[in-house]
């Protein structure tokens, strides 16, 4: 018998990005207590924020936290605040590195404008189904040149198959998957969207951003 294994859809191989990262995840962010203000930790987030925002990476609820770090410190709680704008910050910089992996992936896969993750509609995948092996994720199936060769288009595998994953941060060695090869540009364009939209994510429930894209 196969022993079940956790993976996340996110996660991006530690060799190129240095770290591994969640499709919009909050992995472990600990870290030494911050010497910076509040004020300080914000702009940074800010910054780094702006710079996602403009690589069209940017996290769902990355602003969010933003917003609340703000009024944590218009509130006195500097702390609070900091936190926040830290894990904000971080949210932003692990978008940065996630869309210049896609890019520089599809330039080594010679694809023109390996910005744009619409032109994964056509890709050269022949895999119908797919068994999941230990350290898989939805993120680095949907990566494979046999697949869809876009780690973006995940949400495609995730819905092709909702009764087998009930939580999209958490599937198994042994299981295995059918292969969506009929998507119209629309559910591309959509599993890409949610994709990169879909916000921080918990293992073992169903986020409410992942409900929705089921029900579309």
């Amino acid at each position: 018998m196969k022993i079940k294994q956790m993976a996340r859809p996110f996660f991006i191989i530690a060799l190129v990005l240095g770290l591994a990262v969640g499709c919009a995840s909050t992995p472990d962010e600990s870290t030494e207590p911050s010497q910076v203000t509040a004020a300080q930790a914000i702009s940074a987030a800010k910054e780094e924020n702006a710079k996602a925002r403009k690589m069209g990476a940017e996290w769902r609820d990355t602003g969010k936290l933003i917003k609340k770090a703000e009024a944590a410190m218009k509130a006195g709680d500097e702390a609070k605040a900091i936190k926040l704008a830290d894990k904000a910050r971080f949210q932003a910089v692990t978008a940065q590195k996630q869309a210049k992996f896609e890019a520089q992936r599809l330039r080594d896969n010679g694809m023109i404008g390996g910005s744009d993750d619409s032109a994964a509609a056509s890709t050269s995948g022949s895999a119908d189904s797919y068994e999941v092996v230990k350290g898989d994720n939805l993120w680095n199936i949907s990566a494979k040149d046999e697949i869809y060769a876009n780690p973006y288009q995940w949400p495609l595998i995730y819905k092709a198959n909702r009764d087998k994953i009930k939580d999209a941060d958490l599937i198994y060695a042994g299981q295995v998957f059918d292969i969506e090869r009929g998507a119209s540009s629309a559910d591309i364009d959509a599993a890409v969207e949610h994709a990169k939209t879909r916000g921080a994510w918990s293992i073992g429930v169903t986020e409410a951003s992942d409900e929705a894209y089921l029900a579309q």
